[in-house]
């Protein structure tokens, strides 16, 4: 008798083992993505596929120069929407299809003003691969999408994309802690080219609700390098050199995995030297941009 009470325990404590059992594979499967600030946030993209997005940037630059003891400034204000679209994850990246929903810039200069058509760029798409962390793979496409600044002078979209997303550290952190990341910038037209190298220096500070979302703010501070080639005229090369430091303040929404807003505000000073005619032109630059979230 007492063996057979004990064999009907047994079956009655069976149940409440695979209960148990269920209920902790449940909370296993349902535990959220993002960590906890306790024990550390882990901060990553999730583009699952169909994912729409859309992204509204607006900024500008002045820059003064003096060239041949004269000085002149330039000011420019550009505008750039567009659309990112997830077509789901290839070998542990993203694949995303960017389209330009718009596109406008003006330039004002000594005695001049400059609004050029930006309307061929409406409406291109280019794919472009990133990883979870942030960090872009391939945005080849880009370069086929190109306009005129000035009658004569092909510019790509493809610099505009080659550090969207801010890069994450790719552990656990938790306020205050820090990362450093890298980027590189390149900008090509079919009369010059340029690159920037930064090295960036990312905090975690805390959190703030933007547009609803629940975010960290992050901030990234850089520095870095420009050099670059121009030949603004037959026989004329220009040589640029220069160092560039700025900050980004960056809210993401680590529940939903997407970047809601971006501010930057950054210097830039560039000399370029023409060798063969003996010029040197000392040129500083000021810059601001707005990347946010509209969809």
């Amino acid at each position: 008798m007492i063996r057979k009470r004990n064999y009907r325990t047994w079956l009655a404590f069976v149940p409440v083992v695979l209960a148990i059992a269920m209920l902790a594979g449940c909370a296993a499967k349902t535990a959220n993505l993002w960590g906890d600030p306790k024990t550390g946030l882990i901060l990553q993209y999730q583009m699952p596929e169909d994912r729409v997005l859309k992204y509204q940037s607006s900024g500008g630059m002045n820059m003064d120069m003096e060239v041949m003891g004269q000085a002149i400034e330039i000011g420019v204000d550009e505008t750039l929407a567009f659309t990112v679209k997830s077509k789901g994850q290839k070998e542990d990246n993203y694949q995303l299809q960017v389209t330009i929903d718009s596109m406008s810039m003006k330039i004002a200069a000594p005695q001049r003003e400059l609004a050029p058509d930006l309307s061929p760029v409406k409406g291109k798409s280019f794919d472009m691969t990133f990883s979870p962390m942030g960090e872009e793979k391939d945005f080849s496409g880009a370069e086929s999408i190109q306009y005129e600044v000035e009658p004569g002078t092909l510019y790509n979209i493809a610099s505009k994309f080659q550090a969207v997303f801010p890069d994450f550290a790719g552990r656990p952190v938790k306020i205050g802690d820090t990362w450093t990341t890298r980027a590189a910038i390149t900008e090509n037209t079919n009369k010059s080219e340029s690159l920037i190298k930064l090295d960036v220096l990312n905090t975690l500070e805390g959190f703030e609700t933007v547009d609803g979302m629940e975010c960290v703010r992050i901030k990234a501070e850089f520095t870095g390098t420009i050099e670059g080639k121009s030949e603004p005229e037959p026989g004329v090369e220009l040589v640029s050199e220069g160092e560039v430091n700025g900050t980004d303040i960056l809210y993401f929404a680590y529940k939903e995995g997407i970047l809601v807003k971006a501010v930057t505000n950054g210097v830039g000073d560039v000399t370029a030297t023409a060798t063969a005619q003996g010029i040197t032109i000392p040129m500083k630059r000021v810059f601001q941009n707005e990347l946010k979230l509209v969809k």
